[in-house]
């Protein structure tokens, strides 16, 4: 006979989920605490709403609806992702919408900071390098704080992600029509080089991030005016091909005030120009770093594809933010999961074996669970192949 299943029991019987999630146990305490607003007790804590976000993003749901079935029919879901009492619509679309993005936002920047802390940096001779982007995401019509276009709805997330670890660090939320150059300062600290491309040119800006302390390489147009003020030498039948202290644009027009450095280089017939104020590295290290700023289009492409963060789950900004910033801490815990079990990158690889080794053991928890009439008639069970199918797409 079944043994009794105790709430302490879940951790034991899914280690493998345990281990992903226990970076956030010890953010909690000291996160703000998350209140009802009226009498009634939350029936979804922030606990329960956060699971539900990494498990939605971890099992590639492709709906809130999708999620609350499988919260409601999976043995595993129902146990240790979901509120003892079970999750109703109304509720959970309550809770996303309005709750939890204080909270949210202090496990991310709690979270970035840990991972931090104990991944590895890839290349430190290249200092401290922040790739910095936009990223557009449809949105329906009714969405209408996402202003683009009268017949096209669009949000924007400006991202700023740690090249040296892989991760992201910072981000912020408009609709699609925002300007992404005035979240650099933002974004940056002073001593981080931003790397960019070349829709954030901009004059003034370039002597605003001097004046900052911050350091930046960022592609500009080919056609920019330069004044050259001193050449440095380039190895001949290198890619590199100019290497200049400048100043960028027509004078008393749009010239920058502040002296900077422009390296041209070539590949593969491409040419590129970097205008940027890092004079302690050499003009081929400078190229290798704006090459670096393309890790920031790879995590935009992986995440969205096997995160399913832009299938959005709901149609506030609220719920908007909630859900990426859930889609964030999701990929931070699978940064430090992989470096701590294998020392690697976070990869499909991994996270497809992690998906199984929790379906594996999810089978073990509902073996453990005592036997109840709609355990015996199957009705809250999920179709087992429909398991699998999450495990191996």
């Amino acid at each position: 006979m079944p043994r009794t299943f105790y709430p302490q029991d879940k951790e034991q019987t899914v280690p493998s989920f345990h281990e992903l999630w226990q970076p956030v146990e010890n953010i909690f305490i000291g996160m703000p605490p998350l209140e009802a607003r009226g009498n009634r007790p939350l029936q979804m804590n922030f606990e329960h709403q956060l699971k539900a976000s990494v498990f939605y993003h971890l099992e590639e749901h492709t709906s809130g609806r999708h999620l609350l079935q499988v919260l409601e029919e999976d043995d595993f879901a129902r146990e240790v992702i979901a509120p003892p009492q079970g999750i109703k619509k109304s509720s959970f679309f309550e809770a996303i919408n309005s709750r939890g993005l204080e909270q949210l936002t202090y496990v991310f920047q709690e979270l970035q900071a840990k991972a931090a802390k104990i991944l590895p940096r890839e290349h430190p001779g290249l200092g401290n390098l922040v790739a910095i982007d936009g990223s557009l995401i449809d949105a329906v019509l009714s969405m209408h704080w996402a202003d683009y276009r009268s017949d096209s709805k669009k949000a924007k997330v400006h991202l700023g992600f740690d090249i040296n670890q892989s991760i992201p660090s910072k981000i912020f939320f408009t609709d699609g029509k925002a300007d992404e150059r005035p979240f650099v300062s933002q974004i940056l600290l002073p001593g981080q080089t931003g790397v960019m491309d070349r829709y954030y040119q901009c004059h003034k800006d370039f002597d605003l991030w001097q004046a900052e302390g911050k350091y930046f390489a960022c592609r500009i147009r080919e056609n920019t005016h330069k004044t050259c003020i001193k050449s440095n030498t380039v190895k001949p039948g290198g890619t590199v091909f100019y290497d200049a202290t400048v100043l960028l644009g027509t004078p008393r027009v749009n010239q920058t005030a502040k002296e900077l450095r422009l390296v041209g280089y070539r590949i593969d017939n491409k040419v590129y120009w970097i205008a940027t104020n890092r004079y302690d590295l050499s003009a081929e290290e400078i190229a290798t770093v704006y090459k670096l700023r393309w890790n920031i289009e790879t995590f935009f492409g992986w995440w969205k594809r096997h995160l399913k963060v832009y299938h959005l789950i709901a149609r506030s900004k609220h719920g908007f933010m909630a859900q990426i910033l859930g889609g964030l801490i999701t990929y931070l815990l699978l940064a430090i999961y992989c470096h701590e079990h294998y020392q690697e990158k976070v990869s499909i690889k991994r996270v497809r074996e992690l998906r199984i080794k929790i379906q594996n053991e999810a089978r073990n928890l509902k073996n453990d669970l005592p036997t109840s009439p709609s355990h015996q008639t199957g009705v809250h069970n999920l179709k087992e192949q429909k398991w699998l199918s999450y495990a191996i797409t």
